[in-house]
């Protein structure tokens, strides 16, 4: 049989001690208020903390060598910065959730504890959620250099042999000779004179000679050989340019091709490991960022429930 005692509603108890029925109700189980008070106090000390870790960082860091902190050191220190903004913005936002929701009359202990760690959590979120809309570039960028490592990665030899050619095309000038890539300084060396003989001036046409060199050497390397009657018909023109015999002419151009070849291998295989290790320090850092926060979603629901406490008691 129900009596009166068990008709009257539990109120919230911690540590033995009774909240006293001093306020009004709330009709909702959620103080939206409470709420976004935490979340702003979260948003605003990760920005000064951000700000103050670039600062840090920016002032350790130098262009000249040995000087400053390494790369290595840099990177630890960054994540550690990170994770420490992580865990005071929260525990304060969750904190003020939980100090200045509603009072809660006639709930039990048990609910009043997961109010308060869901208003802890929601503070969180709702930090998380608007500093990642206002530092959307940031996000972007760390998750858009794994995606851009990836596809480094996957077009190396192509970047590369393009940067060769020089950007030297059907119909192109001399001038575009001085574009970047080893190609023009390779095609150059094909035309030097022996030790001891006379330099004349370029003859006529030698520009388009140098334009045409330039386009078989372009599609020998797309095709990654050097097919021989491209190769003897490169060999009389470097014979007509240099004064030299057609033999010696030959022999000139495979090795001239031989070293391009090997020196676009050598920067194609640093490219690819320069992306790999950019590609590796993005998903790194996506980790430790889920890490930090996962450890933030923690820290501001307990500190909810710690404000909670003491503003019920």
């Amino acid at each position: 049989m129900n009596t009166i005692a068990d008709s009257l509603p539990r109120v919230a108890t911690y540590g033995g001690i009774t909240a006293e029925p001093t306020a009004a109700a709330s009709p909702s189980a959620v103080s939206w208020g409470a709420i976004f008070a935490g979340a702003a106090a979260a948003a605003a000390l990760s920005l000064i903390l951000l700000l103050l870790g670039t600062g840090l960082g920016l002032s350790s860091v130098s262009p000249w060598a040995n000087e400053g902190v390494s790369a290595t050191t840099l990177g630890v220190s960054t994540i550690l910065w990170l994770t420490f903004t992580q865990l005071a913005a929260s525990a304060l936002g969750g904190y003020l959730a939980g100090r200045l929701r509603t009072k809660w009359l006639a709930v039990h202990m048990d609910e009043v504890y997961f109010r308060d760690t869901a208003h802890g959590f929601l503070a969180w979120a709702v930090a998380t959620v608007g500093t990642a809309a206002l530092l959307t570039s940031a996000v972007t960028s760390v998750v858009g250099a794994g995606l851009n490592a990836g596809a480094a990665v996957a077009g190396g030899a192509s970047t590369t042999i393009a940067a060769a050619a020089g950007g030297a095309g059907a119909g192109s000038e001399v001038s575009d000779f001085n574009a970047e890539g080893p190609m023009p300084y390779f095609v150059d060396s094909l035309f030097r004179t022996e030790p001891g003989e006379r330099v004349s001036a370029p003859p006529e046409g030698s520009d388009a000679a140098l334009a045409e060199v330039t386009r078989i050497f372009a599609n020998a390397l797309r095709m990654g050989s050097l097919p021989e009657d491209d190769a003897r018909y490169v060999a009389r023109v470097v014979a007509e340019r240099s004064e030299i015999s057609e033999q010696q002419a030959l022999r000139r151009v495979n090795e001239t091709f031989a070293r391009l070849q090997a020196t676009l291998e050598e920067a194609e295989a640093a490219a690819r490991e320069a992306a790999d290790m950019a590609r590796a320090a993005a998903a790194r850092t996506a980790l430790w960022l889920f890490i930090s926060l996962l450890m933030g979603a923690f820290v501001a629901s307990w500190m909810a429930t710690f404000g909670g406490r003491q503003r019920d008691l």
